[in-house]
């Protein structure tokens, strides 16, 4: 009796040490579905890159060399802000608000364009290691990502870099789009998927995975790309989404599956 006593003890300390396994792994993700609430029309002809929402203004960033443009809309009629041009070669990609400055990613031209939100020009740009992707903010950071299962944290005034996190229950993903949502969480497009995950960017645990399967008819998605583009609508749990070439936005929840 004592032996097995002891070797119970071995036991659970082995899995408290190593935390896997035994009950000490991550725990499944929660699968959710999307719920439809509504549907604004969107440009087919914008190639999505990153969606965020301040106040009453919705700002979009589109890609391809030569196409590329950011553009602020009003988030209830749709009416157009402001826009320009990102000049070739430059590709365009995900875009955020820190402050007074809406940062712009560049794909692989390893530039970020710090931009006036009202007028959308460029006031300043920082130099970035690897490709640009997604980018959100929350809590004095920007959260930033290249394609791979890993977020960047950067500094939200000088874009310096200031840590990383993997994740861990989601190795192989490729992240795009980010919404720093405001739970705490980041909500992530994963590429070329309609999967969209939730994670918990201090530990890097995929919290949820969601289905946004079926958005699109069949005569719709034959003329679109893929997935992307999602930003909480502030103080609801309600989320924007669209994708690239899309030609509808969608107004959704996220509900148990």
């Amino acid at each position: 009796m004592e032996r097995n006593r002891r070797s119970l003890a071995v036991s659970v300390l082995i899995c408290l040490l190593a935390a896997t396994g035994c009950g000490g792994a991550d725990e499944e993700p929660t699968q959710l579905r999307i719920e439809v609430i509504g549907t604004r029309p969107h440009d087919a002809t914008a190639f999505t890159q990153g969606l965020e929402i301040d106040g009453g203004v919705l700002y979009e960033g589109t890609g391809m060399s030569g196409e590329s443009t950011v553009r602020a809309t009003d988030l209830e009629t749709g009416a157009e802000l402001a826009r320009v041009e990102v000049p070739a070669p430059y590709f365009g990609e995900g875009l955020t608000l820190a402050g007074d400055t809406l940062w712009q990613l560049t794909w692989q031209h390893r530039v970020a364009f710090g931009r006036d939100p009202v007028t959308l020009e460029v006031r300043k740009q920082a130099g970035y290691e690897g490709e640009g992707w997604g980018l959100c903010s929350r809590a004095g950071r920007l959260v930033m990502s290249d394609g791979s299962d890993t977020l960047t944290f950067r500094d939200p005034a000088t874009f310096a870099r200031t840590g990383t996190v993997t994740l861990r229950n989601g190795r192989g993903a490729h992240l795009n789009e980010l919404d720093c949502a405001g739970d705490g969480s980041v909500y992530a497009n994963d590429y070329p998927t309609d999967r969209i995950l939730r994670i918990d960017p201090e530990s890097g645990a995929v919290l949820a995975v969601i289905d946004a399967g079926g958005l699109l008819t069949p005569a719709q998605r034959a003329g679109a790309d893929v997935l992307n583009g999602i930003a909480q609508l502030p103080g609801t749990d309600r989320f924007l989404i669209t994708g690239k070439y899309w030609p509808t936005v969608f107004e959704v929840r996220f509900v148990t599956a």
